[in-house]
């Protein structure tokens, strides 16, 4: 089912090396920083309540860069310590690429975006029919025990398989280039392909951390 959402042009964005979002995806962060803070408590006041999730590449300047793609949430979970402190949840809405970076007099960036590239996103939940299941099962379970991960593979084995490869693509530990990969994926067979090429690379180096060219 479509859902209906006013896509603003200008976002508040989260820079944060190897953490993506996808949509319909939920990401837990704890924030702490004081610019960061700003930015859920400015967030909080509007009617979207939506972050962009985006990872920082190499420095420039005094900032890092900011990678192209990124993807937005929308805060659908929040708490507060005692001592400051703000536990939320993003809910994955769309991705974005990144058009240019505004300027402004907050203490967090914010960048002017481009929704039309994955305007599929905003069209609902997303299947393979013809995704491998079990053969890929078969391959994750090796992955998972080389990284002395622990799954319920009860809920794996009936999890829907948008669920399935965007929560394996946000969770596993990938450095932060394949998680860009995983990340502009066009579509979930594209997702699913490009997570089998790295859980096979991972198996076959060892779990060293190199890059898939």
């Amino acid at each position: 089912m479509k859902t209906h959402i006013d896509l603003p042009e200008v976002i508040a964005v989260f820079p944060l090396p190897g953490a993506i979002l996808l949509p319909r995806a939920r990401l837990p962060l704890h924030i702490f920083e004081p610019r960061y803070l700003a930015m859920i408590e400015d967030c909080l006041k509007s009617d979207r309540r939506m972050i962009g999730m985006i990872q920082p590449r190499a420095m420039q300047g005094g900032a890092p860069a900011l990678s192209s793609v990124g993807c937005a949430g929308r805060i659908t979970s929040f708490s507060e310590t005692d001592d400051g402190r703000y536990m939320i949840t993003l809910t994955g809405i769309s991705r974005f690429r990144l058009v240019e970076e505004v300027a402004g007099f907050q203490p967090y960036r914010r960048c002017q975006v481009d929704w039309t590239p994955f305007a599929r996103d905003m069209q609902g939940e997303e299947t393979e029919p013809d995704f491998p299941r079990a053969a890929f099962l078969d391959k994750l379970a090796p992955y998972l025990k080389q990284r002395h991960l622990g799954v319920d593979w009860a809920t794996l084995k009936e999890a829907e398989d948008e669920l399935l490869i965007n929560a394996l693509s946000m969770l596993c530990p990938f450095v932060p280039e394949e998680k860009q990969a995983l990340l502009e994926a066009q579509t979930l067979p594209e997702r699913r392909q490009v997570l089998e090429t790295l859980i096979s690379f991972s198996l076959q180096t060892g779990g060293a951390d190199e890059v898939v060219q």
